[in-house]
């Protein structure tokens, strides 16, 4: 795994997800046989942090009595703390403190941070399903590019093109792009 970055990045790399089979003939091999690899190629843009917003109208907000230990305050007062987010129905009660504000301060952090949870086991799943979708099964048909360094010759099988080796391990891609 690498990164990739730069002012073209996204536009070089765009196309490259899928099977390359790669030709050659290794330093160690005596009789000039060619051995052929097969790379299967994945490209994703980078993960962004994930902002968690909540929007005030998005939540319901109740109260309650606190129960167990804590005295006549904490059984005569509406201290424990219920949010319920609505649009990903998320619930949360906290009722651990003898103060309602800190009981909502709490139930606030602990809603966004399983809302954050929610958001990265999505993107999580967006990610895979694309990494598979790219990568394919990597069998034979799937191949999208044939480097042969023996002849120096590179192949895209999606446009047709083609381009000497030496070219491209330079990475002067520009005539695989037309």
């Amino acid at each position: 795994m690498f990164r990739i970055a730069g002012k073209h990045a996204q536009k070089w790399f765009a196309h490259e997800g899928g099977g390359h089979r790669w030709q050659r003939i290794p330093p160690t091999e005596k009789r000039g046989r060619v051995h052929t690899s097969t790379v299967t190629v994945v490209v994703l843009e980078q993960a962004r942090p994930t902002e968690v917003s909540i929007c005030s109208r998005d939540l319901e907000i109740t109260y309650s009595r606190g129960s167990g230990p804590g005295g006549q305050h904490r059984n005569k007062t509406a201290t424990a703390v219920r949010i319920r987010h609505t649009p990903s129905g998320l619930t949360v009660r906290v009722d651990g403190g003898r103060s309602q504000t800190d009981n909502r301060e709490q139930a606030m952090m602990l809603l966004r941070t399983r809302l954050l949870a929610m958001a990265r086991e999505q993107g999580r799943k967006t990610r895979s399903q694309a990494r598979r979708r790219q990568a394919g099964s990597g069998m034979r048909g799937d191949k999208i590019r044939t480097i042969q360094v023996r002849n120096n010759l590179v192949i895209d099988h999606r446009r047709g093109t083609r381009m000497s080796f030496r070219k491209y391990a330079r990475g002067l891609l520009g005539e695989l792009q037309q």
